[in-house]
């Protein structure tokens, strides 16, 4: 059966071509229709690897070819251009973070509410079906009491593909710190109190308080030695502890699957869904917290 829903890509870096892009491609309920960037000549090259006719600068022009749209770029640029997008009647894929600070995100959630549109966010794990079965075990009443993430991310270092300039001003806590809030907020439950610590350059170390006295702990960076780098997540309760396999998710798999369930959202009319801007929102106002409690400390 032949793809209806046209998606529109926003963005043409690396993350843009490996994952949004090949993703839609794997979708069923999607193709891509137009790719946008703010370098016209960039924009042309990955549509042209994907097989795409149309792309360009002109954002509108861009709104015009399709029924929604994922966001590959910067948190900032990312949390305005969407705003237009919805304003247009756009259904909306955004990256996390959704934005970079408290009130951005509120905007963002708003308009979605306004104009009836379907939002989803990219927390790539929280699409792996063996976090979900882990998520799903919680809702049906399994309870942690704690947890410990480790995000040792090397996306700064010289030859590395994610060294973008958003990334070398905010580091970790808003890189690969989503991707932890995340999955603690989803298991441990809401997260009342955020006290961080500082390292060498921008690693943080976070001490959360949830919901019921329980806490986690988790200490993010993106300047990790290459030898060090990689993601773990432990959880421990009554239950006993395990381990939430973070460090090998198929982020295709798992972006296609995000698509497909987008176009769901759209088939039925139903705008809730585990990863909604909602919940987007709500993770950036947990880094929010964190990155006050950094500038007091």
């Amino acid at each position: 059966m032949t793809s209806t829903l046209r998606m529109g890509l926003a963005g043409t870096g690396h993350w843009a071509d490996v994952a949004h892009a090949s993703a839609i491609g794997d979708s069923g309920s999607w193709h891509l229709a137009s790719v946008w960037g703010r370098d016209a000549g960039r924009a042309r090259a990955l549509a042209d690897r994907h097989g795409v006719d149309h792309a360009g600068d002109d954002f509108d022009a861009f709104l015009a070819q399709v029924d929604a749209v994922t966001f590959a770029l910067p948190p900032m640029v990312q949390s305005e251009l969407a705003l237009r997008a919805m304003e247009a009647g756009k259904h909306v894929a955004m990256e996390k973070p959704i934005a970079l600070d408290a009130a951005a995100a509120r905007r963002v959630v708003e308009t979605a509410e306004r104009t009836g549109v379907a939002g989803i966010t990219m927390f790539t794990t929280l699409y792996d079906p063996r976090i979900r079965a882990i998520v799903a075990d919680v809702e049906a009443g399994r309870r942690w009491t704690g947890g410990a993430g480790l995000w040792l991310g090397s996306a700064l270092g010289d030859e590395n593909p994610f060294n973008t300039p958003w990334r070398a001003v905010h580091g970790g806590l808003w890189d690969v710190g989503p991707h932890a809030i995340s999955i603690l907020l989803k298991t441990i439950g809401g997260i009342r109190s955020v006290h961080g610590v500082r390292g060498d350059a921008d690693l943080v170390h976070l001490v959360l308080g949830h919901d019921d006295g329980r806490t986690s702990t988790t200490t993010l960076t993106l300047n990790a030695p290459d030898a060090a780098d990689g993601f773990a997540t432990l959880l421990w309760g009554e239950h006993g502890k395990v381990e939430v396999p973070v460090d090998d998710v198929d982020f295709r798999a798992a972006f296609a699957l995000a698509y497909d369930e987008l176009a769901g959202l759209i088939a039925s009319g139903s705008r809730e869904h585990p990863c909604s801007l909602r919940f987007g929102a709500e993770v950036v106002e947990v880094l929010a917290l964190a990155e006050a409690s950094l500038e007091s400390a």
